[in-house]
């Protein structure tokens, strides 16, 4: 298995992932996926693992932002998803995919890096904490149609 940046020629399967990761934004992922390879100045970056046979079976889409929670410093490098497929997972190919988006924040300067994931997400909780983050808070979100 190969751990790479991801390359146009992988949208549909960047698609595939997307979908199964994030099944209620299906309509956006075509959007934001044109969006990320048209993009000059990216503060942002996707990593893929790569099967033998070239399909995709994992990414992690990253990025920096100013602040994150539980965090010292600013501009920190992000998890904003993170996927693996079930038949590859517990390979430390997420570990892999981790690790990439790391060394990439490191060379944006970034000292640190965090992550969240749905208070529901026991699977996600535990990825996390056994590659070496710390939970840091638990929010619950609100809003208000006005």
């Amino acid at each position: 298995m190969l751990i790479r940046e991801i390359q146009p020629s992988d949208r549909a399967e960047w698609q595939r992932m997307r979908c199964a990761l994030w099944p209620d934004g299906e309509d956006d992922h075509e959007l934001e996926i044109g969006d990320y390879f048209h993009q000059n100045e990216r503060k942002a970056a996707v990593f893929v693992v790569e099967r033998e046979d070239g399909a995709l079976g994992g990414f992690l889409e990253t990025s920096i932002r100013y602040y994150a929670d539980g965090c010292e410093t600013r501009n920190v490098g992000y998890i904003e998803g993170w996927y693996v497929d079930p038949d590859l997972r517990l390979q430390s190919l997420g570990r892999g995919l981790v690790e990439a988006a790391e060394q990439w924040a490191r060379e944006q300067g970034c000292r640190e890096m965090a992550s969240d994931c749905e208070l529901s997400n026991e699977i996600s909780l535990q990825a996390h904490l056994a590659i070496g983050y710390e939970e840091v808070e638990r929010a619950i979100h609100f809003r208000k149609a006005l």
